[in-house]
């Protein structure tokens, strides 16, 4: 994950969490209606990524990835067990990473043939 202060320009204060700090924080993208918390802890770089009416769409979904992630690092969203699915915000996406290992991809061949 890039550093978050690469985007300090985004920056606002979350009206529940605050300003946050080196480890996470609220960002808003007004030109694109976009609510973004990022976090990069407990082994993890985590974004989440909401807007009031609808969820992001697939472009404002890579745009949002390469705001917080590096060019050379892959992130995914995650469908988990429907036993652990949790919805807070109807409008709402994420992007994960984990810290310590590689995430494990298809071939090129099976995504882009």
């Amino acid at each position: 994950m890039k550093d978050l202060a690469e985007n300090l320009k985004y920056m606002r204060k979350h009206p529940v969490l605050g300003w946050g700090d080196k480890s996470g924080g609220y960002f808003r993208i007004p030109e694109r209606g976009l609510d973004i918390v990022a976090s990069n802890g407990g082994g993890w770089d985590h974004v989440s990524v909401s807007l009031l009416n609808r969820c992001p769409t697939w472009d404002e979904m890579e745009f949002v990835k390469r705001l917080f992630f590096r060019d050379t690092e892959a992130a995914f969203q995650l469908h988990p067990p429907i036993k652990d699915y949790k919805n807070i915000m109807p409008y709402c996406l994420h992007l994960w990473r984990p810290q310590a290992e590689n995430i494990l991809l298809p071939p090129v061949w099976m995504v882009a043939p």
